[in-house]
């Protein structure tokens, strides 16, 4: 498992490098006029070759060519990639289609590289699980280990893409893995750890944004009040997590009343086009098209400062990605939420600034905080968050005040949209996505404590119509183990309330004539998950659970354990953790 996860760690991250040199392509030839690979994100683009109205439309012809690819190759290519990766997983037994890979690479350079306000990470992702998947269906393996491959594909995505080995491995588990174990972690972290020496050697070692010296925190007796300002942060940046996801929503459904495919994404990029052409002609520059690292880089280095900016470009990249996604482009939604975040969190920093507070804020920490909340907020991948802001900043001052805003950022979130940028897709398919990865702790039990010790315990002989006679007046499940001689032959279970049923008739059967000899047996001391195991192997309806090591008899029968029984012990250890 860790040599194919090398594999696609190798594979994706030679495809991350190659993706985001399409993306440059394209976008020097639609902005620029020429010919080149050479593209820094983390730079405004320049006044385009092709005047105002160009601009304009550039977004619209990018969007035909991105309906064209998504309607007559590859549907799942459509929209910003980690829904479908989570479909794939929870309900497809991890099989991806390999073309997807294919047509999401092209589909989202091609929106990217046109204007289109999404991320890169959500196709990398895409495409990083596709390749998992296909290695997975090639070769002959169990599903979980299929499964593993696809969130190693989506780690190394993500990994590759902003230089973050720690956050790619903790994306997968946090998003990706419904079992997390040695066996699920180490290929993911083999993955990301390939891909990210892939993107290092092709792109360079530099964190994702150059942040300047950052003091998060002060010491002095006011850092207190500086923390509780992170939290306000928090909860703000909550407030625009829950309006993200719902602005997607909303632009989906209104776009969604339109029938033509082509109609409907021409009409959305149009808007998308005149919002950039009108940020340009106010104040020097697109903002809001691509990725947006740029505003991002401006506003950590202090380029981007005026709180009344910032909130208008906060709310234009809202509207630009939830116009962009919800009108049918291909794209990711955490560059979207970085930008925000760092929009929103300058604005907040230079509106308490602006006033008598002291000490002044550091409005680059605060940046860097509300990348972080807003990511953690939108996405509920919290762990995810904290850690990936760290490795694209290299910043480690704010890990503490960022712990808390994005803590209070995913609370309120939560109080305002139960499900997250990426579920709510899936959920309004009728589709659950579980928030949280529980511990099988029914698993380590032992099989005395699930076991219904109220077994009877019978010889094979005894009239079936003499045991409804003796138990028929409870009117419940009855388990009853069969003996021949003492040694145990069968297994019955018995609705005593037949009795009502055959009041007056006369079967003539005996125990031994209805026995199933489909059980097996286990000591009471093995493990519940070993149970299962041999119940699962033997195709048996019951486990009879035996004291003492000797071959069983009738008499060392202590009690069964069925399916129901399992069941409820499953119920049980759920108990303890708070509801989803």
């Amino acid at each position: 498992m860790s040599l194919l996860a090398l594999g696609v760690g190798i594979v994706t991250g030679f495809g991350a490098v190659g993706f985001r040199d399409l993306i440059g392509l394209i976008h020097n030839i639609s902005f620029l006029g020429r010919v080149s690979f050479l593209y820094d994100a983390n730079r405004f683009t320049g006044v385009a070759r092709w005047g105002a109205l160009v601009v304009i439309l550039v977004p619209v012809a990018g969007g035909m060519i991105v309906t064209f690819l998504v309607d007559n190759f590859a549907p799942e290519a459509k929209g910003h990639g980690v829904p479908e990766v989570m479909d794939a997983i929870y309900y497809r037994a991890g099989v991806i289609r390999p073309v997807v890979a294919v047509i999401k690479s092209l589909a989202s350079a091609v929106a990217i590289g046109t204007g289109a306000s999404v991320g890169r990470e959500g196709p990398i992702i895409q495409i990083g699980s596709a390749l998992g998947s296909t290695l997975g269906q090639l070769v002959r393996m169990p599903v979980g280990q299929r499964i593993a491959l696809v969130a190693a594909g989506a780690g190394a995505g993500i990994a590759a893409t902003f230089n973050t080995p720690i956050g790619g491995v903790m994306f997968a588990i946090e998003l990706m893995l419904p079992e997390i174990g040695v066996a699920t972690f180490l290929p993911v972290a083999v993955a990301t750890g390939a891909a990210t020496f892939i993107g290092r050697w092709a792109l360079g070692n530099a964190p994702a944004f150059a942040a300047p010296h950052i003091t998060a925190l002060a010491a002095g007796p006011g850092s207190i009040v500086v923390l509780a300002l992170y939290a306000v942060l928090g909860a703000l940046t909550g407030v625009a997590a829950a309006a993200f996801v719902r602005g997607l929503h909303l632009m989906e459904d209104i776009f969604g009343r339109i029938p033509h495919d082509y109609a409907r994404h021409a009409l959305g990029m149009l808007i998308l086009g005149a919002m950039m052409c009108g940020l340009f002609r106010g104040y020097g520059h697109y903002f809001i098209e691509g990725v947006g690292y740029a505003a991002v880089q401006a506003i950590l280095t202090g380029g981007l400062a005026v709180w009344w900016l910032l909130a208008l470009l906060l709310a234009a990249k809202l509207v630009a990605t939830s116009l962009s996604l919800g009108s049918g482009s291909s794209g990711g939604v955490f560059s979207p939420s970085l930008f925000m975040g760092a929009a929103l969190g300058a604005a907040f920093a230079a509106i308490i600034n602006s006033g008598d507070f002291a000490p002044k804020l550091d409005a680059p920490a605060f940046a860097v905080v509300g990348m972080g909340a807003m990511v953690g907020g939108a996405t509920g991948a919290v762990m995810t968050a904290v850690v990936m802001i760290f490795e694209m900043t290299l910043s480690y001052g704010v890990i503490m005040p960022m712990i808390v805003a994005v803590a209070t950022s995913a609370g309120v979130r939560s109080l305002l949209s139960h499900e997250t940028i990426y579920t709510s897709k899936l959920y309004r398919r009728g589709k659950h996505i579980p928030k949280a990865r529980y511990t099988n702790m029914f698993l380590v039990r032992r099989a005395r404590e699930v076991m219904d010790p109220g077994v009877l315990v019978l010889p094979r002989e005894t009239s079936f119509d003499d045991f409804l006679r003796a138990y028929g007046g409870e009117g419940r499940m009855r388990h009853v183990v069969v003996t021949d001689k003492g040694r145990l032959c069968g297994v019955i279970r018995v609705n005593t309330g037949l009795q009502r049923g055959l009041a007056g008739g006369h079967t003539g059967v005996t125990l031994g004539d209805i026995a199933s000899r489909d059980f097996t047996v286990v000591r009471d001391d093995t493990v519940v998950f070993n149970v299962i195991s041999r119940m699962w192997r033997r195709g048996a309806i019951m486990a009879v659970v035996a004291r003492g090591r000797r071959a069983p008899h009738g008499a060392d029968v202590a009690g069964v354990i069925t399916k129901e029984h399992v069941a409820d012990s499953v119920a049980d250890s759920v108990r303890i953790y708070p509801g989803d």
